[in-house]
């Protein structure tokens, strides 16, 4: 799949405070918060490991020590198990983990530290040439190995995904006075950046502690020519306030999935 011996990691941003979703992230961080009983965080690594990219680091800030022990309790609260007591306990587990070859490295980046100095605090982990890197709130359908791919055939430094967002409002298609076209939540023409990106070791120069990757890191990689965008045309969702979160719920109910590219086995389609 990749031309490097070993799939690149994937770095998720899990430490900002997400002020805009209080309702939920004055309790737990952000990555944290459910989608149909998961966590979010879980839908995105299983998006990831679906094609074959298990290696993750978390770039954890805001109550970051909630998701260290998620992931140290996740087989025991995963998966159904039998618990024989006595001198030496003895869990018997029935069912296996499709999580079990995820490699998790837990790096905490600080508190109140920008997305691009959380990347430049992490760059010890990362084994290879490439890495992958997206935000621990957003879900969509992306091909993460064929953007893989188009990264990795255009030589440039970074690659971003360009999405296509929904509309928080209807549109009118009007003539003159008269309304011709009531259009609810459209999808909009222009592309913005939908939080899936793929990097080589040189963009670490853009980065300082302070950098926040949106803003003064991209544009100069735009000015220097080395950033490429991988249009996605699929389903793609940011969990930005309370009502995303009631949204995601209310598809996961109904069963409508799209970003649910696994196959899912066990509890995972509870």
């Amino acid at each position: 799949m990749t031309s490097e011996p070993t799939a690149p990691n994937v770095v998720i941003l899990c430490g900002g405070m997400g002020t805009r979703l209080r309702e939920e992230t004055e309790f737990r961080p952000k990555p944290l918060v459910e989608i149909g009983g998961r966590p979010i965080l879980w839908h995105i690594m299983k998006t990831y490991g679906h094609y074959g990219f298990t290696a993750f680091v978390l770039c954890l800030g805001y109550r970051g020590v909630m998701i260290k022990e998620y992931f140290l309790n996740y087989r025991y609260a995963a998966h159904d198990f039998t618990l024989t007591l006595g001198p030496q306990p003895e869990v018997a587990f029935h069912a296996s983990s499709d999580e079990k070859d995820w490699k998790v490295t837990f790096a905490d980046t600080g508190p109140h530290t920008n997305t691009g100095g959380r990347i430049k605090r992490i760059a010890r982990y990362i084994t290879g040439e490439h890495f992958l890197v997206t935000y621990g709130d957003g879900v969509a359908d992306v091909d993460v190995a064929a953007l893989f791919r188009f990264h990795l055939s255009h030589g440039k430094l970074a690659t971003l995904t360009g999405v296509h967002p929904l509309s928080r409002f209807g549109v009118v298609d009007a003539e003159g006075m008269m309304v011709r076209r009531f259009r609810e939540k459209p999808r909009l023409d222009g592309l913005v950046s939908g939080g899936f990106f793929v990097f080589r070791r040189g963009v670490f120069d853009y980065l300082d502690d302070a950098s926040v990757l949106e803003r003064e890191p991209l544009a100069r990689l735009a000015e220097d020519g080395q950033l490429a965008v991988y249009p996605h045309h699929g389903f793609w969702k940011s969990m930005d306030t309370y009502r995303d979160v009631l949204e995601l719920n209310q598809m996961w109910e109904h069963g409508e999935r799209p970003w649910v590219v696994w196959r899912p086995s066990g509890q995972d389609d509870r």
